[in-house]
């Protein structure tokens, strides 16, 4: 669990200087350069993620259950991803009416990607795997909108087309994982 944490600590720390320490991350490019900065903010980030599918992978070879989901909650849990790939869709297409009443799409996809595995996993490393990015996505979420506010950031009314460009973008994406990929790259088929 210990190589979990550490690789929690880094990715999710990296990813909240920003909410923390904004003053001294500006420091830091304008010492560094905005090149400098990115790449030192990948490196961490990488080695963060890669401490956090080994540490995963280990916390699940001795798995300490703490409750058992029901199987509904499996369903829920796959409606849900649905909902989560296509923010994070929306995300990247611009001038979508999701982003525009969203924000932060790619935030609240995080949001509700880790409130749907913690919904369907009952092991302790899901707890704190799941309960960390869902921790950190709401503080984000929370600080983004403030940020917003704050600098009175006004969003168009976005374009239906992108809309669905974002819906079957997120779909097809979800689809591809669900079926294909995470029971090969996770271990756990959810269909």
């Amino acid at each position: 669990m210990t190589v979990l944490v550490l690789g929690l600590a880094l990715f999710l720390g990296a990813h909240s200087v920003r909410l923390f320490a904004d003053r001294w991350r500006g420091a830091r490019i304008a010492a560094m350069g905005e090149g400098a900065w990115k790449g030192l903010y990948s490196l961490v980030s990488l080695a963060g993620l890669a401490l956090i599918v080994w540490g995963y992978g280990l916390a699940r070879a001795a798995p300490v259950d703490l409750w058992h989901p029901p199987v509904w909650t499996r369903h829920a849990a796959s409606l849900l991803t649905l909902l989560s790939f296509i923010l994070i869709a929306a995300a990247y297409v611009p001038r979508s009416r999701i982003r525009a009443l969203v924000g932060h799409p790619m935030v609240a996809g995080v949001k509700l990607w880790a409130f749907a595995h913690l919904l369907s996993n009952g092991r302790l490393a899901d707890v704190v795997l799941f309960g960390a990015f869902l921790a950190w996505a709401v503080a984000d979420y929370a600080s983004l909108r403030r940020r917003d506010r704050a600098a009175g950031t006004r969003r168009g009314p976005g374009a239906l087309a992108n809309d669905l460009t974002s819906v079957v973008a997120g779909t097809v994406a979800w689809f591809v994982f669900a079926l294909y990929l995470h029971g090969p790259l996770i271990g756990v088929r959810p269909f």
